[in-house]
């Protein structure tokens, strides 16, 4: 799920097909969210437009909100890497979707047995 312009590069496409894997891309999250069972938010990166109001344009268009998430499935888990900029209406985290503050949690412990490891 991206805007155009910041879709998934073609060369790294190709290589997850040559792998197996189906590609399918879409740029409505609206028509999709009765589909999805994970979603994993980042934000859109500023510093990828030529202007803030081409920017201003797609962000805008691509926020999470409870209204959005009117249409998910029960089970839906909403992943972001925080810090959030504006892409999750705040509103969400009470919903039972969000799970990017214990996704953030979780980060703690996993980084801390990955230091281990390699200190080893």
């Amino acid at each position: 799920m991206s805007p155009k312009g910041l879709e998934l590069p073609s060369t790294l496409a190709a290589e997850l097909s040559d792998k197996g894997m189906e590609i399918v891309e879409h740029d409505d999250l609206n028509g999709v969210i009765s589909n999805v069972d994970v979603l994993y938010v980042t934000r859109i990166q500023r510093e990828r437009f030529p202007d803030s109001a081409s920017y201003f344009n797609v962000a805008s268009s691509y926020r999470i909100t409870p209204e959005l998430l009117c249409g998910a499935r029960n089970h839906l888990i909403i992943l972001h890497p925080l810090p959030r900029v504006d892409e999750i209406d705040p509103r969400v985290d009470e919903l039972p979707y969000a799970r990017y503050f214990e996704q953030s949690r979780n980060g703690v412990p996993v980084r801390m047995a990955m230091l281990m490891r390699v200190m080893q």
